[in-house]
């Protein structure tokens, strides 16, 4: 397992411990050259997606020093990204993601694994 694959299911772990849904992990290290792993999830308003990215930001500092280079989007809240270079969260509320469908979009990219996880989302949503 890499690095960025640790950081991956990491990533996927808080923002499930936040209430995500529909989470999923696309591993895109083979298509792009400035990132390994998309990690796209939904909230179900602005506040819970704020709540998520600001979990995400706080545990990776406090828990790895992991500062995240780059946060976009919090104002409306409706897709924020927050970008850690080798991995980067997405966080929509529902209509914003059917709008983009990043899945589609990185269609051909194999999914990561993320097990439980996914588990625990597949029955919440």
């Amino acid at each position: 397992m890499s690095g960025s694959e640790d950081l991956a299911r990491r990533i996927a772990v808080l923002a499930d411990d936040k209430g995500a849904t529909e989470i999923v992990a696309i591993d895109v290290s083979e298509l792009l050259g400035y990132t390994d792993y998309l990690i796209i999830c939904t909230a179900r308003n602005e506040r819970q997606a704020k709540a998520i990215a600001d979990e995400v930001q706080i545990r990776l500092k406090r828990d790895d020093g992991l500062i995240a280079k780059r946060v976009e989007g919090l104002p409306e809240a409706r897709w924020i990204l927050v970008d850690y270079l080798d991995c980067i969260l997405h966080v929509f509320v529902a209509e914003t993601r059917e709008l983009y469908r990043l899945e589609q979009l990185w269609g051909e990219a194999p999914r990561l694994d993320l097990g439980e996880i996914a588990d625990d989302v597949r029955r919440r949503a």
